[in-house]
């Protein structure tokens, strides 16, 4: 069983703030229209949340982390804690968007189906996810780390980054019309030091050790990426894909 990712929002902010900021495309495939009521599916700490309600949308955001609620809230948004898996709405939405959370849900099915009957008949589901691939150089060194420790190191992964055939089945399978769906190869610069990005995405890798083993780790684990991941100007370069889709639930 992996542990359970937590999400401190100033941490957040100061090392994945470019999650918000490059999730501008998946905004633009919504194309939300003024008055319509959006549901932000693990909305964070509501930066992309305050950007639909400043289009005029109706919005509230979910998320399954109680800290980012408290910083979505300290936005003046409609923020509640509840996971993607188990959403309690039923013909609300004209529309639900969702950036980067998608490839935390292992039970994709029950997500997709909560987001079924949360949309209104005609509704659509918006979203980006890590697609196959993704994190792939970071994601094998945390694996094969653990595993020299003699930790199951597969155990601790707690990413779900499918196929475009597997999210396209997903989503056919729970009732939707896929109108889009694309992998999409997208190197992404790191505001700093790649720790950082460990610290905060990296937990239920990080916590199978005892504290005091921690920080040799992250070393060890951050000495076999640099020569994958930095670059000649010592930028760190994460080998993100994204899985980019718009799906919509049939008019009755």
């Amino acid at each position: 069983m992996t542990q359970p990712q937590t999400w401190d929002p100033d941490r957040y902010a100061k090392n994945a703030r470019f999650v918000a900021d490059l999730g501008q495309p998946v905004v633009e495939l919504l194309a939300p229209r003024a008055a319509e009521r959006i549901l932000d599916l693990g909305c964070g700490d509501g930066a992309l949340t305050q950007k639909l309600a400043a289009m005029g949308c109706d919005v509230v955001g979910v998320d399954a982390s109680p800290l980012q609620i408290e910083a979505a809230r300290r936005l003046g948004l409609d923020a509640w804690v509840m996971s993607a898996d188990a959403l309690n709405y039923d013909n609300e939405f004209d529309a639900v968007f969702s950036n980067a959370v998608l490839h935390w849900v292992r039970r994709a099915d029950d997500a997709i189906a909560c987001v079924y009957r949360a949309l209104k008949s005609g509704g659509r589901f918006v979203g980006e996810m890590g697609g196959v691939g993704c994190v792939e150089k970071i994601r094998t060194t945390l694996i094969a780390a653990l595993d020299r420790r003699g930790i199951d190191g597969r155990a601790a992964d707690p990413w779900y980054f499918p196929t475009v055939a597997d999210y396209s089945a997903c989503l056919e399978r729970g009732g939707f019309r896929v109108n889009y769906i694309e992998l999409i190869q997208r190197p992404t610069p790191l505001p700093g030091d790649v720790s950082g990005w460990l610290e905060t995405f990296a937990e239920s890798f990080i916590t199978k050790l005892p504290a005091a083993d921690r920080p040799a780790f992250i070393d060890e684990v951050r000495g076999e990426l640099a020569p994958k991941l930095k670059d000649s100007s010592g930028t760190w370069i994460a080998d993100y894909v994204r899985l980019r889709f718009a799906a919509a639930k049939p008019a009755a």
